[in-house]
């Protein structure tokens, strides 16, 4: 991670698992990876929560939910910055990213298409037709 400043602005260079969208369906379920891995029991007491309030709120079942402040505790306390990283990667995603690798993507595919006619036959077929 990079931070820059600028008169105006302030740059944030972040590295992104490239992944990370597809590892997660949710912030939530990032929080709870995390808080699984580390142990449920030492995180519940990290968060000042009864393991089993803990446990409900990241199933998602009955009316206790993992608020914002909880979010913003467990980044706090364990220095996890995956779940502000799935967040990014989700939705502040590098268009311009995206569309240049769909355009390097393209060049590869149309250098490739002589070759790829060539094989089909399609350029013989066409020079047949073109002399009869």
């Amino acid at each position: 991670m990079d931070i820059g400043r600028s008169q105006t602005h302030l740059q944030l260079t972040l590295d992104l698992e490239a992944d990370i969208t597809e590892r997660f369906r949710s912030v939530k379920e990032c929080v709870a990876a995390g808080i699984y891995r580390r142990g449920l029991k030492r995180m519940a007491a990290e968060l000042d929560e009864a393991p089993g309030n803990l446990s409900v709120q990241l199933s998602g079942d009955g009316q206790r939910k993992f608020d914002t402040d909880s979010l913003e505790l467990y980044v706090q306390r364990t220095g996890d910055l995956t779940p502000i990283r799935y967040l990014v990667a989700k939705y502040c995603g590098d268009a311009s990213a995206a569309r240049d690798e769909a355009l390097d993507r393209m060049q590869a595919v149309i250098a490739e298409l002589p070759a790829l006619i060539a094989a089909s036959g399609l350029a013989t077929r066409r020079a047949k037709r073109g002399t009869s």
